[in-house]
Formats: C-alpha cells, sequence, structure tokens
C-alpha cells in the first residue's frame, strides 16, 4: 500500500507545472475570459460526460475511438477511473509511418495496441495545474517524461519521439482528458 501512495504522489509531483505552461494566452486552455461563461446545465452534462462519450463525440478523435473500441478499452475509460488521458488527435495518428496504424487495429494486434493506448493514460485525474516536468508512469507500467520549453509542454515517449500538449483540461466525470500531437509509444522490450 505504501508503494502505491508513493507511486501516486510522484505521479502528482511530476505533473505540477503543465498548467502553468499550457495556461497561458494561447489556444492551450480549454476556456478563455472572453468567452460567455457556460450555463450551470451545460457543465452538468460535460461532467456527466465520461471520457469515452467524449472522444466519442469529437470528430478529432475518431481515430482514437476505433483504436480503443479495436483494443477493447472503451468500457475501461466509460468506467469509474479516475484517469487521465493524454489523446493524440486524428492528425497524430495520421503521421504514423505508412501501414502502422492499420497493422495495429487487426485483431492479432490488440494487445499490442492495447499496449500502446494504455501508454497514454495515467491514473487518477491530473489537471494541468498539477503537473511538472519528470518522468511519470502509465498505466501500461511504462514511463514517459514531461518537459517544458518556451511555455509548451511535452511529452517524450519511451523511443524518443515527442508529442506537445496542444489543450489542457477536458473534464470527464472519471477523470481529465489533455490533447496532444502524436502518438507515444512505450519502450520496446
Amino acid at each position: 500500500m505504501r508503494k502505491r501512495w508513493i507511486a501516486i504522489a510522484a505521479v502528482a509531483a511530476s505533473m505540477t507545472l503543465l498548467g502553468a505552461a499550457c495556461g497561458g494566452d494561447d489556444d492551450t486552455s480549454t476556456s478563455s475570459s472572453s468567452e460567455p461563461a457556460a450555463s450551470a446545465e451545460a457543465e452538468s452534462e460535460m461532467t456527466d460526460m465520461t471520457i469515452t462519450d467524449i472522444v466519442a463525440g469529437n470528430e478529432d478523435f475518431s481515430t482514437l475511438l476505433a483504436a480503443v473500441g479495436a483494443a477493447d478499452l472503451a468500457d475501461t475509460l466509460a468506467g469509474e477511473g479516475p484517469y487521465t488521458v493524454f489523446a493524440p488527435t486524428d492528425e497524430a495518428f495520421a503521421a504514423l509511418p505508412a501501414g502502422t496504424l492499420d497493422t495495429l487495429l487487426e485483431p492479432a494486434n490488440q494487445d499490442a495496441l492495447a499496449g500502446i493506448l494504455t501508454y497514454h493514460v495515467v491514473p487518477g485525474t491530473v489537471m494541468a495545474a498539477d503537473v511538472a516536468p519528470g518522468e511519470v508512469t502509465t498505466v501500461n507500467g511504462a514511463a514517459f517524461t514531461i518537459s517544458m520549453e518556451d511555455d509548451k509542454v511535452y511529452i517524450t515517449d519511451g523511443q524518443g519521439n515527442r508529442a506537445q500538449v496542444t489543450q489542457t483540461d477536458i473534464e470527464a466525470s472519471n477523470g481529465v482528458i489533455h490533447v496532444i500531437d502524436a502518438v507515444l509509444l512505450p519502450p520496446q522490450s
């Protein structure tokens, strides 16, 4: 039990500064002071949606939704959680080498796909304001590294590729989504 609390504390501590880096005047935040405040009813509807519901309702996540379905993770990401998901967009999936996604979506590769997708998930709800540079252990057990440069947050995966966090704090009833511009790949075993 002590090990679990240490791991949770390490994740929370390592994620402390993402909000400071992503909360600037650019369009990486989820709201703007120039936008009208959401009604209480609309805000309630948003927090009643699970991570899977939000992914399914956003056209920029259609490839992620297909991958989650092929990996049989839709029920997990609709479950109790809480989870923090670093969600790649359709453009991020399109940037993978030709044929990679098609191969991963084949039923014979379900475990490999699940390993990649769970590499995008951190246990607990980690809001942007709680993120700091450092190594973060994901749900699949492998780690990625968070860094900051020029008020931008980057994630370096287990193979040395980098993804930029482009939008933060999309709240769900069972966690939060942060949008990234590349697919993260765990270290090769």
